[in-house]
Order: structure tokens, then sequence, then C-alpha cells
């Protein structure tokens, strides 16, 4: 393999895909050649990259020809037709949709928190659904303490995580409401200004919907523990931008001592402890937008569980929730020389 990788961004025109273009043009990445592909729509825009611009072209099997690396973020049913066709090409496909990410063959990965499975990849490998990468950099950690036998989770989910449209409703519904006009909500099932509501996603018959299911199951096989005990309760907030959520974690017994966890999470890779008693400054959204750590604070012990503490955390759905985790995974793969499948 080359000191240099052509690379493709499928879906490159939306919210995600912008975040790996505009990524691979301000960091540092042994960039040989850079395709950009989306749909029909989208083909024959010109994206601004470094000095120069890049025409988009159309997202179609024969696409991936010579490319060394393949970021997905076009949706799940284009991840299953054109994946394949990317790694029969003799690129590696690093998928940002839900198409591959409980297949057993395929590694799901946050790179701070499993790195090593990137060895097993056979060609494809899954990007974590966003507040699942959110939760597990800030969880995973703990482990060195004590094991975990159970999380409880409530997410405070931004626009941005349903797409560049629904950060637009947002913008528009809050003008609207503002000066008095209807609101038709077209995006979003319901008003997203000024309201908040269930995640939209299929509610299935257990309750769940799909959104916390995600959370659950990618959980598991992100920490390798198949009966990890875990709840989750999403919600979509009217926020643009970055993900919150409060983590209840209980450990096996004695809980660690809430020392030992911030000396943990200060230490730990992708995090950044914001846990400021004194002048009650704590993870913000508005903090986190634009950031590649995630913020973890509000950190104290759960005075109803003797082995649970409690902490809230907030993280760039668009960065480390979606691109930056890919990005991350690209550049362990060149660095560990695991990037041929």
């Amino acid at each position: 393999m080359s000191a240099y990788y052509n690379i493709a961004v499928a879906g490159a025109t939306g919210a995600v895909g912008q975040e790996f273009v505009r990524l691979l043009a301000e960091r540092e990445f042994p960039l040989a050649s850079l395709r950009l592909l989306a749909s029909e729509r989208s083909v024959g825009r010109k994206i601004p990259f470094r000095d120069t611009t890049i025409e988009v072209e159309l997202l179609e099997p024969g696409s991936f020809r010579g490319c060394d690396i393949a970021f997905f973020s076009a949706g799940a049913s284009r991840s299953r037709a054109f994946g394949p066709a990317a790694v029969e090409a003799g690129a590696v496909v690093i998928d940002n949709s839900s198409a591959f990410r409980m297949d057993p063959a395929v590694p799901l990965v946050i790179p701070e928190v499993n790195a090593g499975d990137l060895v097993d990849h056979g060609g494809i490998i899954a990007n974590p659904n966003c507040s699942t990468i959110i939760a597990m950099t800030a969880v995973a950690p703990l482990r060195s303490l004590r094991p975990i036998r159970r999380l409880v989770i409530s997410t405070y989910q931004a626009a941005s995580g349903a797409g560049a449209q629904a950060m637009e409703e947002l913008r528009q519904q809050a003008r609207a409401v503002l000066d008095g006009d209807p609101i038709t909500p077209e995006v979003f099932p319901h008003p997203i200004a000024f309201n908040l509501f269930s995640h939209n996603s299929p509610v299935g018959s257990d309750g769940y919907n799909e959104e916390e299911r995600k959370m659950i199951l990618e959980s598991r096989k992100i920490l390798n523990d198949p009966t990890l005990k875990i709840t989750a309760t999403c919600i979509r907030v009217p926020i643009f931008r970055a993900h919150a959520e409060s983590i209840n974690v209980e450990f096996e017994y004695p809980r660690p001592n809430l020392t030992s966890v911030r000396e943990c999470l200060y230490h730990a890779p992708g995090v950044e402890l914001v846990d400021d008693v004194e002048h009650n400054r704590f993870p913000m959204p508005l903090e986190a937008t634009g950031r590649d750590d995630v913020l973890v604070g509000r950190i104290r012990e759960d005075q109803s569980r003797e082995n649970a503490i409690e902490m809230f955390v907030c993280g760039d759905q668009l960065l480390k929730g979606a691109a930056l985790n890919g990005f991350q995974i690209a550049k362990a793969l060149i660095e560990s020389k695991h990037l041929g499948s």
C-alpha cells in the first residue's frame, strides 16, 4: 500500500459527508486523491477543497476503482447497495450507517475503546451510532476501576442527528415561533423549535424505539459484553448540534470513589473533564460543538444505588459522533498497517 491514499466519500453533500470532506481538507492525512460521490440531484455540484474545487460524481457500483478507503455516509440502503462493490474494487469501507453494525463479521469500532477489533476487518468497518459513540467514549474507561453491571442512559439529541435538513427546519421554526407564524413540521413528526419529543424512530413491540435499541445492542458489542444490563431513553431536543446524555453507571461492589473516577476520566483518551462545581459549569452542547473530545461532568454518587454513579456527557454528533470517529478509524488502519482486508 502506498504512503498516500485515494479516498472516496459517498454521501459527500450530506451533513456528515461535509464533515468528512472538511476533516480531510484541514487535518493531516496522507491524501493522494479525493472522489466525492452522491445521488443524481447533487451530481455536478462543486465542493471547495483546500485551494481548489471538486465536482460531485454519481454514486454507482463502478465509483470505487482505484480507491483505498471509502467513507460512507449515504444511508443504510446505499451502504448495502454499494459497500460490497467498494470492497470488491479493493477499498476498505468505513460505514457511518446502521447497515453493518450488528453483523458479527464487521468490527464496530471507537478507536479509543476497541481499536484492536480493526485487526479482524474483512473490508467493512462500521461506525457506531452517534449516541453510542458519545456514551461509550465516556463509559469504557471506567471499566479499569471496576466491572460495570448496568447502564441507564437518557439522551438529549440535537437536530444534527437527523441531517442538514433537520437543522434547517429547527432554524426556520425558531424564527416562525418568535414571529408568531404557524409551523408545519416536515422533517420531524412534531415541532422541534421550543419543544422536545421521543426520538423520531420506530417503536418496537417491546416499547423501545430504534435509537434506544441501537444504543443497547451496539454498546454490548463494542464492550464485548453481551450480557451487560443497559436501558436507554432517547429524546430529540431543539439544539442545532451536539448531543447530551445523562448516564448512570452501576459497578460491581464496591463502587470506585469519585476521586478515582475523575482521575480516570481526566486521563482517558477522547475525554475532557468539565466538572466545575464551584462555578456550576458542566458539559453543555454549545461548548461541545466543534470539539473533538467528549465532555464529561456532573460526576456524583447515586444516593439511591450503593454501587452507582451519575455523570453528564456532551459530544459533537457530527464530529466524534460521526465523521471524526470514521476519520480516526482510517488513521488507525494506516498506522497499524491493517488497511488491507
